[in-house]
């Protein structure tokens, strides 16, 4: 894996201190999001879900802000960790808020710092060698996601595994949506070149405006990975106590399964890739089954 220049909690450029605010809101919300989360959690919960949200969100947006030198991104995150781990007062607001929050709940701060390691990644690594790398970047980018909300919610360990599977079938299906997009705006590509090269694809058939059969016999091997880890996430809801969490994991399991079968029929390089009504619906009924 590779490291950047600065990779630590406190190590911030010159140009750079806590005095200097590294926010910048780039317009997306929870409802930008595949799968928002914090919508049916119980009440009490949902300042803490918000301001975790908050905070992964604001590295995204340092993560892939064009404006931004790799170096520059790295010493905002630096700087974030700084603010979230006490080591810094000022500078990252929404830091300082889930500071607060874990402080408050007593919930791991790895859980928050991991995401840092993927947005670091995301400022210097803009290619995949194998599928077992693009899983190493979703335990930092996603699975901490799911780790969190089990440990908010008071979940037992045992969930970890199949909440791993659920989080990182997600992420790879949100880069299957974006494929084309993450190449013309951040130079970068998550498939794997592995399974590209075994395919005959090169990165290049991502600047097409449709796939061509080399891309698309790639996309269906990674979904069909996918779909092999949403069948590891599938006791998932039955292992979570919190019967609130669990109609949240049934739910976003179903969403999980039915975009794998949308990308599997669409073309993601032709237009986005997205769930339907019909899908939000039927999987809203499935999951309160759970109940």
């Amino acid at each position: 894996m590779e490291k950047p220049r600065l990779y630590g909690a406190c190590r911030m450029s010159a140009s750079l201190t806590e005095d200097v605010p590294v926010e910048t809101w780039s317009g997306k919300d929870q409802g930008d999001e595949n799968f928002p989360v914090s919508r049916i959690v119980r009440r009490k919960w949902r300042p803490h879900v918000n301001a975790y949200y908050a905070f992964a969100r604001n590295a995204d947006d340092i993560a892939d802000n064009p404006d931004l030198s790799a170096n520059e991104k790295i010493s905002r995150l630096d700087l974030m960790e700084a603010v979230l781990l006490g080591h810094a007062d000022h500078g990252s607001p929404t830091a300082s808020r889930l500071r607060d929050s874990l402080a408050e709940t007593g919930i791991n701060r790895a859980h928050a710092t991991d995401l840092l390691v993927a947005f670091r990644r995301d400022a210097i690594k803009h290619r995949y060698d194998s599928w077992d790398e693009l899983i190493d970047y979703c335990r930092y980018s996603a699975m901490p996601v799911g780790r969190y909300m089990l440990d908010l919610h008071g979940e037992s360990r045992q969930t970890y595994p199949s909440s791993d599977a659920l989080c990182a079938s997600l992420q790879v299906l949100n880069h299957l949506q974006d494929c084309g997009k993450d190449l013309a705006s951040l130079d970068r590509c998550y498939l794997p070149a592995d399974i590209l090269d075994a395919n005959g694809a090169r990165i290049a058939d991502l600047r097409r405006s449709s796939c061509s059969l080399p891309l698309r016999q790639v996309l269906d091997d990674l979904l069909n990975r996918t779909e092999r880890l949403n069948v590891e996430a599938a006791p998932l809801p039955g292992l979570t106590a919190d019967r609130w969490l669990r109609v949240n994991v049934a739910i976003i399991h179903r969403l999980a399964e039915r975009l794998a079968q949308r990308l599997r029929h669409g073309d993601p390089l032709a237009r986005r890739v997205k769930l339907r009504g019909i899908d939000i619906a039927l999987s809203l009924f499935q999951g309160l089954r759970a109940l």
